[in-house]
């Protein structure tokens, strides 16, 4: 028999009256987009499961890289709470254990000479951090990739090279170039052309661009690049870090060492929000001198810092980049697979690293309804935001056998409804 609510609590939450609330006091566009997938409201999650309010179950492999531990871990559910019950928020005042260890672990797993780090809570918080450490060591020009994406704060909006999320808010920062991902030779010109003044960022794979990897050698190709004049290299990994490419960074696959690496979505195991920039000790320095030129009130608050912990733990005890790494050899042949037994000419590419896979489309309209179909066979993928016609998985580590039989399963009927929904190659005078 279910216990009765305590004096005061609101009833349960209907889908319409969130739909009502969402248009009265949060987003009006945002309770639209709710309504092609249904309405649902999502009310647990445990591994990789979510839960709505009419008792639906779906296998979430989205969460847009957030959930590689898997949704309330145990592991990190019993270090946020232990935490929770004892000293959550900290005065910032004395010194806090908590932070100190945090710190320690982190840094034990990042490329050798990163041993300094700034907490924060998103990606683009991070991102913020690195930009701010190459200015204040003197490089105030940035140069990031097209089909980069950094985040929304203006310093990181700024960096991401998409017009639809930049023009509301021009002038941005300035002094900020974009050249083509992959193209070393672009990347050259630039750091040629304004020597010791060049902050250089770019991810390992971009991620929101669809899932784009970079040619072979094209990361160690830039750290040379940088290093010969005199920049300095963010590597933002925020994404792509934490197993996610099945190492612990893609800083890793090509021996890459930057002056900052960033981390975030995974770090805080799916349950707080924490990032962290992580940079080496000359590259940290102006923040050394100063312990107050770059703060933020819950920087490394005790909370969080359990958190990251433990999820470190989870990952190193279940050896989580292990399993994905297989895992991920195991799924991008079947989903190509997939793709080309029910899609044929709709599906242009099938890419991916890991745990971070990709299937682009011939236009972005058709990805959009690959997602409501996929919901609709109790599967959550998401929509990449530069490119907009990629379908982007990012399951946990943690899927067992069945679960991934599930997704393949689920993947195939949701596809096989796309086509028989009418979905059609666009016209040679459509844009794709």
């Amino acid at each position: 028999m279910p216990h009765p609510a305590p004096p005061g609590t609101a009833p349960p939450a209907t889908g319409a009256e969130t739909l009502r609330l969402y248009r009265a006091h949060l987003s009006k566009g945002r309770a639209t987009l709710a309504e092609l997938f249904g309405s649902h409201l999502e009310i647990s999650s445990h591994g990789a499961w979510l839960t709505t309010a009419d008792g639906e179950r779906f296998l979430n492999c989205g969460g847009y890289g957030v959930f590689f531990t898997g949704a309330r871990h145990p592991v990190v559910m019993d270090a946020v709470l232990r935490q929770l019950h004892t000293h959550p928020t900290a005065t910032r005042i004395l010194l806090e254990p908590t932070v100190a260890r945090a710190a320690q672990a982190l840094t034990a797993v990042t490329p050798e000479g990163l041993d300094r780090v700034h907490f924060a809570l998103s990606g683009s918080e991070a991102v913020e951090t690195g930009l701010k450490l190459a200015r204040a060591n003197g490089r105030r020009r940035t140069v990031a990739m097209r089909g980069g994406y950094h985040g929304k704060t203006l310093g990181a909006l700024s960096a991401t090279a998409k017009d639809v999320y930049q023009a509301p808010f021009r002038p941005l920062i300035p002094d900020v170039t974009h050249v083509p991902y992959g193209d070393a030779a672009a990347l050259e010109r630039e750091l040629a052309a304004h020597p010791g003044e060049v902050c250089v960022l770019v991810e390992p794979v971009q991620g929101e661009g669809g899932v784009v990897l970079p040619p072979p050698g094209y990361l160690r190709r830039t750290e040379e690049l940088v290093r010969r004049h005199d920049g300095f290299l963010v590597l933002d990994e925020v994404q792509t870090g934490l197993g996610r490419l099945g190492r612990w960074w893609g800083a890793y696959l090509e021996g890459v060492t930057p002056d900052v690496l960033l981390a975030g979505k995974a770090l805080g195991g799916g349950i707080v929000p924490v990032s962290a920039a992580v940079a080496t000790r000359e590259a940290f320095r102006p923040f050394d001198k100063d312990p107050y030129v770059h703060t933020a009130t819950f920087s490394g608050q005790p909370l969080l810092m359990a958190a990251v912990q433990g999820t470190l733990r989870a990952i190193e005890e279940e050896d989580l980049i292990t399993r994905a790494r297989e895992l991920g050899e195991r799924l991008l042949p079947q989903i190509r697979a997939v793709a080309a037994r029910t899609l044929g000419g709709l599906a242009v590419d099938v890419r991916g690293r890991g745990l971070l896979i990709g299937i682009e489309l011939a236009e972005a309209g058709l990805a959009g309804e690959l997602l409501i179909e996929l919901f609709n066979h109790h599967v959550i993928g998401n929509h990449s935001m530069i490119g907009s016609s990629v379908v982007r998985f990012t399951p946990p580590a943690t899927l067992t056998d069945e679960e991934t039989g599930f997704f393949l399963t689920s993947l195939e009927q949701a596809c096989r409804a796309l086509v028989s929904g009418g979905a059609r190659l666009p016209d040679d005078g459509e844009s794709p």
